[in-house]
């Protein structure tokens, strides 16, 4: 379909944020003069009025560039073939470049403070907008170095960051993956993205072949992948021990600003919960039937279940599901829809996929590309979450307040999915109930457990260099095999190749980042639960009007979510028994 071609309603307004592109070039000439005069201010930060004037300036130049940025980049994803916005796009990320070149004295100055001058900004009425960045800067301040240490660290990044740039290189390029005979007795070839495919089909050889066409590949690369893990690892500890803090597990959640309870926690309560999810493997394979291996954990146990769904029928589901967030959301999601806040259809050269994009001061925009699926219908659910959190923080918080943490960022849009599918499963009967069900607790077991399993590995791998353990094929194949058999249970064979698994994970160079889905996950359950008890929803709209404005975990204990606690997981181990229960039921 070509974009001409589709109804107008179902079209974002980009003009909401510039009614034409001579506006858009008027406001980056403006914006563009602006940079110069942040130099004035460097050097003199230590002076209340001059601090606030330059602090402002940050935030309102931010403003506007948020806005050129955004233009661009969503008028290029109408068409990414168009280079007239391409080019847009790259003067504003050129722009972009500028300023932070121009305030790159901001940070490392306000940090050169004293504590008590800091102090006395923070307590400040006029300074509240940046009383948080402020807070940020100072709490920070005990692990930043002397300038002549934070320059070599500086200056051994690039080489210290070779081993993750080298796995991306070899992930993308170099797996000698082979090809494989599909359901139809055709040569296909395997990729990232065909492997997923081929593990949920119905026939078993294909699954099978699949897997271990996948694990030769990277088990003929062992000894590399595991020399470069072994580096990012090191190079994680190397960081960690030379800022002073106790872990690398301590130093990335003090990044975050969570505290290291909430990755302790979350791996001793998930651990009390796996008897429920043994069994749930083992239920699997009685529905399959015969010996069940891992090959087989992604192949559906029930007939699809396919709503064949317009957007319109679609969206009335959604608004259906999340009846419990109450009158205003549901009429914010009305707006959303009528306002020009999403863009619907699948069009010629139109970026593939969905997401959300907050414009300060404008609204969010949704990005969709609608098929008559089941997941289209979640898809709508889950970025609305985001478009609604969006909306909530930046009509309640100044700029320099709106935008939340990563630590929480799939919260909301998760609530949504958990609200809209327990309404679905509520409402729905025979085969099309089962599939509900089954959706639910793989949500749960990949997103849940199975991160959770990645979480424990990362901090087992990191424990080992610590102590002074070699990170070998053999060491790291056996801590990852041992904790496979853990999650799992006996209810599946370990088949000798998923000892490999953890030498495909990207995430893993990103040094304790898997937890927060987990996390996520347990968090957005609780709050679902709750809101349907009827004891949460105003927390939970406290929760989403915070944006960034305290830390990410005493933002989320605004919606009842106490991450250092047992209460959510135990929640969260409590619905995942509850949905096998009604499966098996059935």
């Amino acid at each position: 379909m070509k974009r001409n071609e589709v109804d107008p309603k179902y079209i974002w307004h980009t003009e909401d944020i510039f009614a034409s592109d001579a506006d858009w070039e008027k406001e980056l000439n403006a914006t563009s003069a602006e940079v110069e005069t942040l130099a004035a201010y460097q050097g003199k930060l230590g002076d209340r009025a001059t601090c606030l004037e330059a602090l402002n300036a940050f935030a309102e130049i931010n403003k506007h560039l948020e806005k050129l940025y955004c233009y661009t980049a969503l008028k290029n994803d109408e068409d990414q073939g168009d280079s007239h916005y391409s080019g847009l796009k790259d003067r504003a990320t050129s722009l972009l470049v500028a300023v932070n070149t121009a305030l790159a004295y901001l940070e490392p100055e306000l940090s050169a403070l004293e504590d008590k001058v800091l102090d006395a900004y923070i307590a400040d009425p006029a300074f509240s907008d940046f009383s948080y960045m402020l807070s940020e800067i100072k709490r920070v301040k005990a692990h930043i170095l002397s300038d002549k240490e934070e320059r070599l660290l500086s200056m051994a990044a690039e080489p210290l960051g070779a081993v993750s740039n080298a796995f991306r290189k070899i992930d993308s390029v170099d797996v000698p993956f082979g090809k494989i005979k599909d359901e139809n007795g055709k040569s296909a070839q395997l990729t990232h993205g065909s492997y997923s495919y081929f593990l949920s089909v119905k026939d078993a050889r294909v699954r099978r072949d699949a897997f271990k066409g996948v694990y030769k590949a990277y088990g003929s690369l062992i000894n590399t992948l595991s020399a470069l893990y072994s580096g990012n690892v090191k190079r994680s500890n190397f960081y960690a021990k030379a800022r002073g803090y106790e872990s690398a597990i301590a130093g990335a959640l003090y990044a975050d600003n969570v505290p290291t309870e909430v990755y302790s926690n979350l791996i001793e309560s998930v651990h009390k919960g796996l008897p429920a999810v043994h069994d749930y493997v083992s239920y699997r394979k009685q529905m399959l039937g015969g010996e069940q291996h891992m090959y087989d954990m992604y192949v559906p146990i029930t007939e699809s279940g396919e709503l064949k769904c317009n957007f319109e029928e679609s969206f009335d589901m959604v608004l259906e599901g999340l009846k419990p967030l109450g009158a205003e959301y549901r009429e914010l999601l009305l707006r959303a829809k009528n306002e020009g806040w999403i863009d619907v259809c699948e069009t010629e050269g139109k970026r593939s996929g969905a997401y959300m994009m907050g414009v300060y001061g404008v609204h969010p925009y949704v990005l969709l590309n609608h098929t008559l699926t089941t997941h289209a219908v979640f898809t709508i659910a889950h970025e609305l979450g985001h478009a609604m959190h969006t909306y909530y923080s930046q009509k309640n918080q100044p700029y320099m307040k709106s935008d939340y943490a990563i630590f929480v960022a799939e919260v909301a849009s998760t609530v949504n999915e958990v609200l809209l599918l327990k309404h679905m499963i509520a409402n729905a009967e025979g085969e099309f109930k089962k599939y509900l069900l089954s959706y639910y607790l793989d949500m749960f077991r990949t997103t849940i457990y199975r991160q959770t399993m990645f979480a424990e590995f990362e901090a087992a791998a990191h424990q080992m260099d610590m102590e002074g353990k070699p990170l070998t094929p053999d060491s790291l194949s056996e801590l990852y095999y041992g904790l496979n058999k853990t999650y799992y249970g006996k209810g599946v064979t370990h088949d000798k190749e998923i000892r490999y698994e953890w030498a495909r994970i990207p995430h893993f160079y990103t040094p304790f980042y898997v937890y927060k889905y987990a996390t996520g996950l347990t968090a957005a359950v609780d709050i679902a639960r709750g809101i349907l008890k009827g004891d949460r929803l105003d927390m939970y709209k406290n929760f989403l009007s915070a944006g960034g404005c305290m830390s990410p975990y005493e933002v989320l204990k605004l919606a009842g979510v106490d991450l250092k606690k047992s209460e959510p997981f135990e929640a969260a181990a409590a619905e995942f028994a509850e949905t096998l229960a009604q499966l098996k039921a059935l």
